[in-house]
């Protein structure tokens, strides 16, 4: 029996709690908290579970994370807030004495990078307090840490080459909407693509590079190259890797209204001055935007993200493809939100299912592929993932 916290009441948000609510023999208390209360009251109202509780909490403030952490007592903190607050809340965690876990990494809100060294940097304070903090536990990253870890404990003796796949081929009807966090979305895509090629980063120009990729169930869709922050880990953590490269799908609809906000300085990050208020231009956009969680009603199609393994086992080459593939409907039918944030949510309620019941176990800060993948590749299927595996795929050659 468990109690945790979940902070941030986005379409996350909302997934991860309609799922913790179904394991009641677990997670026996949930408290929902955001700096919107009413967000998480709709949520409530939504999820059949006897001891669910909100709280209102400003994320930013790391005094008011650890004084609703003490009030509550959770066993675990699920942090689906914003990447920004990522370091408050560990902060809070580390001080009441409480588990972490997350699913996007730390970023400052000043600058568009994706680094874990500031997370990092707090392992030997978690491990000298004993605590656990799991980082990166969504999908992409989360899942597709996971599933190189099961393929290099189960059909590799070493990883050489890496391609993580994600194509979300659904149609919400939209002319332009993002599919989590506008503002989250809009900088990950639009700083240079890079990837990792024997022992150094390659750089790129946004969209430079593309290329044609089959999706189980979807066909060939259009991918381009990007940078994401499970590259980092994943190179780090398993060191046979050559070459470790992200592909993500875009409509040419989706490029062209991104390009012309681009193009007008909607994109911008830096603060300017709008009668007599600065303001960011990338949050006024945001708030211009169709919210990510309201897409789902209409959402039709398919996600499928998955991984392209080649690597070596007894002597011989080999290759390896383990994927996912989600429908939006479904998931809409089943928790109301779309199949972006399904996919976040159920890993991250996994994640926060193993550390509760200590099948996670160690002191520090880890990331996904550091903990044994088995229990919750058998989970991931139970609880709405169901994942396939095809041998000798063929793909990526080159």
């Amino acid at each position: 029996m468990a109690k945790v916290l979940i902070i941030g009441a986005g379409g996350v948000g909302n997934v991860v709690t309609h799922k913790c609510a179904q394991i009641q023999s677990v997670f026996s208390e949930i408290l929902l908290a955001s700096r919107t209360k009413e967000k998480c009251d709709a949520i409530a109202a939504s999820v059949d579970h006897p001891n669910l509780s909100t709280a209102q909490v400003n994320a930013d403030q790391s005094s008011e994370v650890s004084a609703l952490i003490k009030d509550f007592q959770p066993d675990i903190v699920i942090n689906v807030a914003l990447p920004y607050q990522d370091l408050p809340i560990m902060d809070a965690c580390l001080e009441m004495g409480v588990n972490y876990l997350d699913t996007a990494n730390y970023e400052p809100p000043d600058e568009a990078k994706f680094e874990y060294k500031w997370q990092w940097a707090y392992h030997e304070r978690y491990k000298q307090a004993g605590l656990t903090a799991i980082l990166g536990c969504g999908f992409d990253p989360g899942v597709t840490g996971v599933f190189t870890a099961y393929a290099l404990k189960h059909y590799f003796d070493e990883i050489h080459y890496l391609d993580i796949v994600d194509c979300n081929a659904g149609n919400h009807g939209q002319a332009f909407a993002t599919n989590f966090n506008p503002e989250i979305n809009i900088r990950e895509i639009t700083q240079n693509g890079r990837y990792y090629k024997h022992g150094d980063w390659v750089e790129v120009e946004p969209f430079a590079i593309h290329r044609p990729i089959h999706y189980p169930e979807i066909g060939p869709r259009e991918s381009y190259l990007l940078y994401h922050e499970e590259l980092e880990s994943l190179v780090k953590n398993v060191p046979t890797i050559k070459r470790a490269r992200f592909w993500m799908t875009f409509s040419e609809s989706y490029i062209n209204h991104l390009k012309v906000l681009e193009n007008v300085g909607l994109t911008r990050i830096e603060p300017i001055e709008y009668e007599g208020q600065q303001i960011v231009p990338l949050q006024f956009l945001k708030a211009v935007l169709p919210q990510p969680s309201s897409l789902g009603q209409t959402y039709e199609g398919q996600t499928s993200i998955g991984c392209h393994i080649r690597g070596i086992k007894d002597g011989q080459e080999r290759s390896y493809y383990v994927y996912n593939n989600c429908d939006h409907a479904e998931a809409f039918k089943e928790v109301g939100a779309q199949a972006i944030a399904y996919t976040t949510g159920v890993p991250a309620m996994i994640g926060a299912l193993l550390v509760a019941t200590g099948e996670w176990q160690g002191a520090g800060v880890f990331n996904v592929e550091q903990m044994n993948p088995d229990p919750f590749m058998e989970k991931l299927g139970t609880y709405g993932l169901p994942w396939h595996e095809v041998f000798d795929a063929s793909e990526f050659t080159d």
